[in-house]
C-alpha cells in the first residue's frame, strides 16, 4: 500500500482534474460510498467463487461479530446506495466516483494492495447507445491525456439464461480435456468455468482457443445488442477488437464486456475494464434496472501519461516571495494574500526561514517557481518590489507595489 508523495500527486491531481471535466460534460455526477461495506454485499454481487471474494478481500469481524470488508471494487457499493436511497425508481442515473480499493494480491509493478480507480456507472438505459457512449467517453479521456498506445477489446456474455446454457457447454468441453487442465482450472470447472477462458497458463492456450465461443451461443436479443454496439463504434471511428476469451473477473456481468489494454506496461495490460450488469440491482433486492459501468486503474493511467511525455498537465503558475528583514517579511505576507485574492489559480509561497537574498533565491529555484518577488529594506522604504521571471532567467525589474498585481497578470497571461 504505497504512500503518494507531493511530487507524484502533482501529476495525479492534474489527471483527476481532466477526467472530472470530461465526466461532467457527459452528465455524470459524483457519488461517494464508504470504504467499508458488509462482506455479504460483495459475496452476493461479485460472486463467492471469484478470486476477488475467495482470495483477495480484506475482511474482518466488528464488535458485533458482523463481517465487514474493505471495498475491492466500487459498483456493488454504488448499487447498494442507489437502492437504499431510492435513486433508481422511474429515473435514469449517471454516477462517477474516485478513490482507493483494496485487494490482498501479490504486490508488483502496476498492481498494489491499495490501488485507486475512477468509476463510471449508468442506470436505467436499455439500448447499446449507453455502451457506446461509455467507450467514446473513455476514448476521449485517452485522447485528452495524450495516450495513444491503447486498444479496445470487447465481447458479449449474453443474458443470464444464454450464459447458463453456454456454461453447461463449456463444462462438457473442458471435462473432455480434463487431463489438460491445471489446478486452478480444475477448481473453477464446476463453479465458474468461464474463468478458465481467462487463464494465463500458456500450456492451456491452444485448449482454450479451441473452446466453444460465447458468440456462437448468444440469444438473439444479446446478438442484436452487440451488433448495434459495434456499428456505433465504427461510426465514431473507435477501433476495436473482438476477444472471445474476455469474460472479466466478476460474476455480475451480462451482455457487453470490454477492456482497454496496452502493451506499454508489461504484464499489467488492462487500464480500464467494465461491462453491463442488467440483473445486479434486482439481485440486491431493488427494481429490475439496467446497468453498465467501468473502472480505470489510476496507477496504470498515470504511468501511461508519464510514458506519453505529456507530464505537465497542471498549468498553475507559482510565485515565491523573497523577503529579507522583519518589515519585509510582514509586508510579504500581506502581499501574498492580495495575490491569492486576485489570482485563485496561483500557488504563492512565502519564505519562512530567514536567510540572505542568495539563500532565498536558491529556495525559490528549488521550488520550481515561475516568478520571484523581492522585498528588502530599500523596497520597503520606497514602496517598491522586485519581480523576476525564474524559468526564463529573466532580468529583475523594480516596480511600484501598487502596480504589482497588474504586472503579475501580464506575466502569467491572466
Amino acid at each position: 500500500m504505497p504512500t503518494l508523495l507531493p511530487a507524484e500527486l502533482k501529476l495525479w491531481q492534474s489527471v483527476e482534474s481532466e477526467i472530472k471535466k470530461i465526466l461532467s460534460s457527459y452528465a455524470y455526477q459524483e457519488i461517494r460510498t464508504p470504504l467499508l461495506e458488509r462482506t455479504e454485499l460483495f459475496q452476493r454481487t461479485i460472486g463467492e467463487q471469484t478470486d476477488v471474494v475467495s482470495k483477495e478481500m480484506y475482511s474482518f469481524l466488528d464488535r458485533k461479530d458482523q463481517s465487514l470488508s474493505l471495498r475491492p471494487e466500487a459498483t456493488a457499493g454504488v448499487v447498494r446506495a442507489g437502492i437504499e436511497h431510492g435513486l433508481f425508481y422511474n429515473q435514469t442515473q449517471k454516477f462517477w466516483s474516485m478513490g482507493p480499493m483494496y485487494r490482498y494480491e501479490r504486490p508488483q509493478k502496476g498492481r498494489y494492495r491499495q490501488f485507486h480507480q475512477v468509476n463510471m456507472e449508468a442506470f436505467g438505459f436499455e439500448g447499446p447507445g449507453i455502451d457506446a457512449e461509455l467507450m467514446i467517453l473513455t476514448s476521449r479521456i485517452w485522447k485528452n491525456l495524450g495516450i495513444d498506445a491503447i486498444q479496445l477489446e470487447l465481447n458479449s456474455l449474453g443474458t443470464s439464461e444464454s450464459r447458463k446454457n453456454y456454461r453447461a457447454t463449456l463444462i462438457e468441453y473442458f471435462k473432455d480435456h480434463i487431463d489438460s487442465l491445471d489446478e486452478d482450472s480444475l477448481l473453477r470447472l464446476e463453479k465458474n468455468p468461464m474463468r478458465i477462458l481467462d487463464s494465463k497458463n500458456q500450456e492451456m492456450s491452444e485448449l482454450i482457443d479451441s473452446a466453444p465461443k460465447m458468440n456462437d451461443h448468444l440469444d438473439q436479443e444479446s446478438k442484436d445488442h452487440f451488433d448495434d454496439l459495434l456499428e456505433r463504434l465504427d461510426s465514431h471511428g473507435i477501433n476495436h477488437k473482438l476477444n472471445h476469451r474476455l469474460v472479466r473477473g466478476l460474476d455480475y456481468y451480462t451482455k457487453t464486456v470490454f477492456e482497454w489494454t496496452t502493451d506499454k506496461l508489461g504484464a499489467q495490460a488492462t487500464v480500464c475494464g467494465g461491462g453491463r450488469y442488467d440483473d445486479l440491482v434486482k439481485q440486491l433486492g431493488g427494481k429490475d434496472v439496467f446497468g453498465i459501468g467501468c473502472a480505470i486503474g489510476f496507477e496504470r493511467l498515470v504511468e501511461l501519461v508519464e510514458l506519453s511525455g505529456k507530464k505537465d498537465q497542471n498549468g498553475q503558475p507559482k510565485i515565491y516571495l523573497v523577503a529579507v528583514g522583519d518589515q519585509a517579511e510582514a509586508k510579504s505576507s500581506e502581499l501574498a494574500e492580495l495575490i491569492r485574492d486576485r489570482f485563485e489559480d496561483c500557488v504563492v509561497e512565502l519564505n519562512q526561514d530567514g536567510g540572505s537574498f542568495k539563500q532565498q533565491f536558491k529556495r525559490a529555484d528549488r521550488s520550481e517557481s515561475d516568478i520571484a518577488l523581492i522585498l528588502g529594506d530599500e523596497e520597503i522604504e520606497n514602496e517598491t518590489i522586485g519581480i523576476k521571471t525564474m524559468r526564463e532567467d529573466g532580468e529583475q525589474e523594480t516596480i511600484s507595489q501598487h502596480k504589482l498585481l497588474d504586472s503579475i497578470a501580464e506575466k502569467i497571461g491572466a
